[in-house]
């Protein structure tokens, strides 16, 4: 057996797992609707773009915030980037989904991943450098020199402070900033 079908069996044992606690934990509750959580969504998004052989899903991250799905990384084609969009979307409790895979020819793959990590390697390290950053909850990825910011901070002006420090970093064509602002209570 190789790798991809043991981890594939191995993730439906646990998601088989999780449905039978739940389907005990709901017995007489048929007519309810259990409210789905971003981890859970995230967790079914992962496991469904890894199981499906047109997209290669462990080379897609995902993160889940109030029901909307981002998809980030690099396939190798268009139609697989629109095949992991669909599988996306097809997740039961999936509001809405954000569409940000490259399409990256397999045979530039290896140069491209090895100067995205190095650009990632030097953002986290201005991001560290900031002060007003590195208190902040900023999670950074590159794709083809596209530097994605994700995660909340506490205001717009750490936002803005978080993309003009990115865009002085070598390397780096774009900044595409996805942070939330915290709601004040």
């Amino acid at each position: 057996m190789n790798t991809r079908t043991v981890l594939t069996f191995c993730t439906a044992l646990v998601i088989g797992g999780a449905f039978l606690g739940g389907s005990a934990n709901a017995l007489g509750k048929a007519e309810e609707k259990t409210p789905m959580n971003d981890t859970w969504l995230t967790a079914k998004t992962k496991i469904a773009l890894f199981a499906d052989a047109r997209v290669k899903g462990s080379e897609i991250n995902v993160e889940t915030i109030q029901g909307a799905v981002m998809i980030r990384g690099k396939v190798d084609s268009e139609a697989a980037k629109q095949a992991a969009e669909g599988i996306a979307k097809g997740i039961d409790g999936v509001k809405s989904v954000k569409n940000e895979l490259q399409v990256v020819a397999p045979s530039k793959r290896e140069a491209t991943d090895d100067k995205d990590e190095a650009i990632t390697t030097r953002v986290k390290e201005q991001i560290a450098k900031d002060s007003s950053l590195m208190k902040a909850d900023i999670h950074t990825q590159t794709n083809a020199g596209v530097v994605s910011l994700s995660g909340e901070v506490q205001d717009l002006m750490t936002s803005a402070q978080a993309s003009v420090t990115v865009w002085k970093v070598p390397g780096v064509k774009a900044v595409q900033n996805d942070l939330t602002v915290k709601e004040k209570a």
